[in-house]
């Protein structure tokens, strides 16, 4: 195996309660809109690229104006996660750290500009991260990424740690391996492999 590649939200860390509070601080300027969003909500919908996150949340809207609002909405994210970090899951970091050790560790989330080295930082490992990559900067589909991000730096067999069906498909269309994390927000159709906890990554990294 070339290296590990990760997904962020419900696989390292569990962000939606912040970021609903976030969102809702936006949304709670906007006169015309009565909506408010839940981490529940949230959880659903993570996974999705932000342009199906926004269409889901504002139909009644034109994609300019769906685009410019949770634009505002990843703007206040970033800024609350700062000073209120996402909950990050039992054994992540110290995981990272030993697997680091033995493998290139590649981030690939389906996040705007900015957030993987947000989140990164926040959880101590921005040092363990080899290289990462998301729409926010390349424009392209999670799939597409993970192609991208192993073309790059020579990868030619890679384990891919997500939680949702979109993880699921990315590995489809990547033709890479998907361990599912069943602590996440998803309940994907298929997977190679499964774990119950962030730190069984170590075990069955050594067995394949």
């Amino acid at each position: 195996m070339d290296a590990i590649f990760l997904d962020i939200d419900g696989t390292l860390w569990d962000s939606t309660y912040t970021v609903a509070k976030a969102w809702n601080q936006v949304l709670e300027t906007k006169e015309e809109i009565s909506l408010r969003v839940t981490p529940q909500r949230l959880k659903q919908l993570f996974g999705k690229p932000l342009y199906e996150i926004a269409a889901a949340l504002f139909p009644e809207y034109p994609h300019k104006k769906q685009q410019e609002l949770i634009d505002d909405c990843c703007s206040k994210e970033h800024d609350l996660l700062i000073r209120e970090p996402g909950i990050i899951f039992p054994k992540v970091t110290e995981t990272i750290k030993t697997l680091s050790q033995c493998y290139p560790i590649c981030i690939v989330s389906n996040c705007e500009a900015g957030y993987i080295e947000l989140v990164t930082k926040k959880l101590g490992i921005i040092s363990c991260i080899t290289d990462w990559e998301c729409p926010g900067y390349s424009g392209l589909s999670k799939g597409e990424n993970i192609r991208l991000v192993m073309e790059r730096n020579g990868y030619k067999n890679i384990l891919y740690v997500g939680d949702t069906q979109g993880d699921y498909e990315a590995c489809q269309f990547a033709q890479v391996p998907f361990v599912y994390c069943r602590y996440g927000f998803g309940q994907p159709v298929g997977y190679d492999y499964a774990i119950d906890c962030f730190s069984q990554l170590i075990t069955l990294a050594k067995k394949i």
